[in-house]
């Protein structure tokens, strides 16, 4: 029975990560007007699953071991620390706020370190600067590829011509680099649930990839139409230009963390990219004060605690030391 419920723990939560996931590499796309929600949702589905096959492991090693020790992640500890990690994204995927997998689940495995006095702090000495600082450089580079192309002036409109006389392929770069998006998803949120099932010995890292990742398909489909719509079109409208500089960047960081092996906050790369566009576009005060932006750093803010108070009185509640 506690492995019944330990796989389907992990598929539901594979599920709300799916949810979670396709607003940061396809609501790009779909705001701009690129590509139909059923289109979006297949191509994220087939190459979620291609990133989690090629350079997912590293990741999974991380979250099984890297964290808490493996001696102390058993079926049980397993299971409480994906339930608190799928109970935290579930109420972001409520309230349409695209919320990181990675936070709540790191956040749900060090409310079991908590628990059995055992964290592994050394992981968070490099950990801890990547979440920092990768974000931020998301949100300069951004701003800063940009603000060169906006507003249209003298010295680019050599550009803008260059630009919408290929719009057809850049319609087409677009979709391909939401893709790319996609694929860098796979090499990093698949392991969040997988980590837990690899550090209880339940299945294997390859095994758990290939299985969970197909269900980040039916979980956008389930729980991520509104997400997509969230940034897609509610904090700016985004375009051609802007659909290939967000998703270029920020899946370009994402796999570069996921070659270190960090779990990583993609929703937060994607989410400061298009706030970086806002206020180019709106400026910094309207970007701040928009209730979307509010709301979205309150999400971000008291999910992951919620995920380490909700695996510590679990733990306390149903497994002993």
């Amino acid at each position: 029975m506690k492995y019944t419920l330990l796989f389907l723990a992990a598929m539901f939560f594979a599920m709300n990560m799916g949810g979670s996931g396709i607003a940061p590499t396809f609501s790009a796309a779909y705001g701009g007007g690129l590509i139909k929600k059923k289109y979006a949702i297949l191509l994220f589905s087939v190459f979620v699953l291609l990133g989690a096959a090629t350079l997912g492991r590293g990741v999974v090693k991380t979250l099984s071991q890297g964290i808490l020790p493996k001696e102390f992640i058993n079926p049980e500890v397993a299971l409480v620390i994906l339930v608190s990690a799928t109970s935290s994204l579930f109420l972001a995927n409520l309230l349409a706020i695209p919320e990181s997998t990675s936070m709540v689940t790191v956040g749900a495995i060090v409310g079991a370190g908590l628990y059995f006095r055992h964290i592994q702090l050394k992981t968070f000495l490099w950990l801890v600067p990547l979440w920092i600082s990768f974000p931020v450089v998301s949100f300069l580079i951004t701003f800063w590829l940009y603000r060169y192309l906006y507003p249209p002036h003298n010295g680019n409109l050599w550009l803008y011509q260059k630009i919408f006389s290929h719009e057809k392929k850049l319609r087409a770069l677009a979709i391909i680099i939401s893709c790319y998006g996609a694929f860098a998803v796979g090499t990093n949120n698949v392991a969040n649930a997988i980590g837990p099932l690899a550090g209880a010995g339940v299945i294997s890292a390859d095994a758990g990839l290939v299985v969970l990742a197909p269900l980040f398909g039916a979980g956008a489909f389930i729980f991520g139409k509104h997400n997509i719509e969230t940034f897609g079109k509610e904090i700016v409208p985004l375009g051609l230009i802007t659909s290939n500089i967000i998703c270029l960047v920020t899946a370009t960081l994402l796999i570069i963390a996921s070659s270190f092996g960090a779990p990583f906050p993609y929703v937060q790369l994607n989410a400061l990219s298009v706030f970086a566009i806002s206020c180019i576009k709106n400026g910094h005060r309207v970007t701040l004060s928009h209730h979307i932006t509010k709301r979205t750093f309150m999400v971000w803010t008291l999910t992951p605690l919620l995920s380490i108070i909700v695996s510590y009185f679990l733990l306390c509640l149903f497994v002993r030391r």
